[in-house]
């Protein structure tokens, strides 16, 4: 499979772009990026999602608002209605689209700061989604000129969101020509494939048709971080998904994301979590 630049599709007469994308078969992990912020309420539907170096669980109900150019997938599991599709209501728009609301209205101004938190994915609080679930849902069916305001009145309901949780832990580069996104595209895909395997940086090197220090270099501009941290928050995302929520012990959870050795584990995990793989399982256990 690979990553790929999104082309979104237009919607005639409107300044930003949705889908009402339904799918019995699931949602596929498809690795891919755009210049557009995205907004995505994922109904029916419990799977995982991966926005940058973010490794998460979503459910019914989950509300995401991802930055500009920010590598993100959604991975479905089940359905909760086995007889209803999974759901996804996607709505795109320019950063100066909504710069511009925040820059001409006074009243908008929350949008501007809304899109700065926004640039490293946003998963917005329970409360806060099941407000602007029904007002998603009624965008979907209005007319244009309705529409756009309906997705006005989310963005500032949104804005005002204190509890909404920050994603991935870099900003996605803005820079990049396109023969280095689709290196890095092609990169990324394969570590969010193969994370809990084995990883080479000669392995990735080849991947990405440059020289272990380029790849360096790339990595580093695009990600802000080195490639084998991005690796191990890849991994202790995922061990904190397994350990939230199921009582696999400690050293199987460790190797089901690939850690060899479990002191070495609970290193990394303590010192990205600051607290052990055990205290931070209590946590969901009431």
């Amino acid at each position: 499979m690979r990553p790929f630049l999104e082309t979104l599709p237009k919607v005639p007469g409107a300044s930003w772009s949705m889908l009402n994308r339904r799918l019995e078969d699931g949602i596929p992990f498809e690795w891919h990026h755009h210049p557009e912020y995205e907004l995505t309420l994922t109904l029916n539907s419990t799977g995982q999602r991966f926005v940058g170096d973010h490794v998460g669980e979503y459910d019914d109900g989950d509300l995401v608002l991802v930055g500009a150019n920010l590598p993100h997938t959604w991975a479905s599991r089940t359905r909760r209605n086995p007889s209803l599709p999974h759901v996804a209501l996607v709505m795109w728009f320019r950063h100066e689209w909504a710069a511009a609301l925040g820059e001409g209205f006074a009243e908008l101004r929350p949008i501007g700061g809304l899109l700065s938190r926004a640039e490293t994915g946003l998963a917005f609080s329970a409360e806060v989604s099941a407000r602007a679930r029904p007002l998603i849902e009624a965008l979907f069916e209005a007319e244009l000129a309705e529409r756009f305001l309906a997705l006005v009145r989310v963005l500032l309901l949104l804005a005002a969101d204190t509890d909404a949780e920050s994603l991935a832990s870099t900003v996605a580069a803005r820079d990049l020509d396109r023969a280095d996104r689709e290196r890095i595209d092609r990169v990324l895909l394969h570590i969010h494939t193969h994370y809990a395997e084995r990883i080479t940086n000669a392995e990735l090197a080849e991947i990405a048709a440059l020289s272990s220090s380029g790849l360096h270099r790339l990595f580093r501009r695009h990600t802000r971080t080195s490639i084998s941290d991005y690796v191990m928050r890849l991994r202790i995302g995922e061990a904190c998904m397994r350990l939230s929520s199921n009582d696999q012990p400690i050293g199987h959870v460790a190797a089901a994301v690939g850690y060899h050795s479990l002191a070495n584990f609970n290193r990394q995990f303590k010192a990205l979590r600051g607290m052990t793989p055990r205290a931070y399982r209590a946590l969901f256990r009431g």
